[in-house]
């Protein structure tokens, strides 16, 4: 078996760079400067107590790079808004048979694969990683790398979901196989919501309380439509989180969510509508106000085109966009 990552930044850098420690066959498919600098010099994996290895696995710039062996296991892990694209290169490359593993937020990920290729898993991902510079990912826990419960989408386990998980045990992640994964997956939406937040808004009580609206529209917006989560459950994967002691890395500490980090590399786009845009969706089709969800994804998408630096939007605003009438009664801005 060998893992293809299709998309190496911050976690799919590192599930490739700890895969290829612990022996197991790893191609990389990056871009741009991010694969130019991993085929020039190697992936770079900085860790806690100055460990910095320089890998040399494999990397491409396309599917079409890759020399496919027909035994390989493709781990998703682009940000969701370039899923579409990233798959579309894909499936021309592979047999339609290859397994492939979305490692990414969201819950509309896996949707989109199945439409291309039957063998679909999803995962729960919560792992402490950073990618702010080309060629460089950081790992921030010292007792373990992160957590990667994978289940076979929509639902079920079979053999590779077990061989998958039992590789990612070997790698230093945290690993449970779950025939009803995508159950965390909403669950675990729910806080993703928090991350438009923490990546546009200054913290303090206005920022707490823009997330708290935000969460609680969400499990609004999953109740309207009979989507089963039960975040009690995510706690055994928030414990496990929370065991991986996180350290700086050479002073510094992580930079936030990975919202945060894309705002601070300038990427020209953010996941906020796969995250908060997944439930204004839910809220348009089954008719819940989800005033402050409509208002990030509004907020955030300014927020990229202005180029605007991550932490200097105050959260009032948000507050102050959402009770303004335009999204107060459930109504889309035209």
């Amino acid at each position: 078996m060998r893992f293809v990552i299709l998309g190496a930044g911050a976690i799919g850098g590192v599930v490739g760079a700890k895969l290829h420690q612990s022996g197991y066959d790893v191609a990389l498919i990056a871009r741009g400067a991010h694969y130019e600098a991993i085929r020039d010099r190697g992936l770079t994996l900085e860790q806690p107590n100055a460990i910095t290895l320089r890998l040399p696995i494999p990397v491409a710039e396309t599917p079409g790079g890759i020399d496919w062996t027909g035994d390989d296991v493709v781990m998703l892990a682009t940000k969701s808004q370039d899923t579409a694209g990233a798959l579309g290169a894909l499936r021309p490359a592979v047999p339609a048979t290859t397994p492939v593993v979305c490692l990414q937020n969201g819950v509309e990920n896996e949707r989109v694969a199945l439409r291309l290729f039957p063998n679909v898993y999803g995962a729960v991902v919560m792992s402490p990683t950073a990618h702010l510079e080309p060629g460089i990912v950081q790992a921030y826990g010292t007792r373990g790398t992160g957590v990667i419960d994978v289940g076979r989408y929509p639902e079920g386990l079979d053999a590779s979901c077990e061989a998958i998980s039992r590789a990612l045990g070997d790698s230093d992640f945290s690993s449970v196989p779950r025939p009803d994964i995508m159950r965390y997956k909403h669950a675990k939406l729910l806080s993703n919501l928090a991350n438009a937040v923490d990546a546009m808004c200054e913290p303090g009580p206005a920022a707490d309380e823009v997330i708290e609206l935000a969460q609680e529209e969400g499990r609004a917006a999953l109740n309207a439509a009979g989507i089963e989560f039960v975040a009690d459950e995510v706690n055994d994967v928030v414990g496990r989180w929370r065991e991986l002691d996180l350290q700086p890395i050479a002073g510094r500490e992580r930079a936030g969510s990975s919202t945060r980090q894309s705002l601070a590399r300038g990427t020209p786009t953010v996941e906020t509508d796969y995250l908060n845009g997944e439930v204004s969706l839910l809220g348009r089709l089954h008719r819940v106000a989800t005033p402050v969800n409509d208002a990030l994804c509004e907020l955030s998408g300014r927020h990229v085109r202005e180029r605007r630096p991550p932490v200097s939007l105050p959260a009032e605003e948000v507050l102050a966009l959402a009770k303004s009438g335009s999204y107060a009664d459930g109504s889309v801005r035209r």
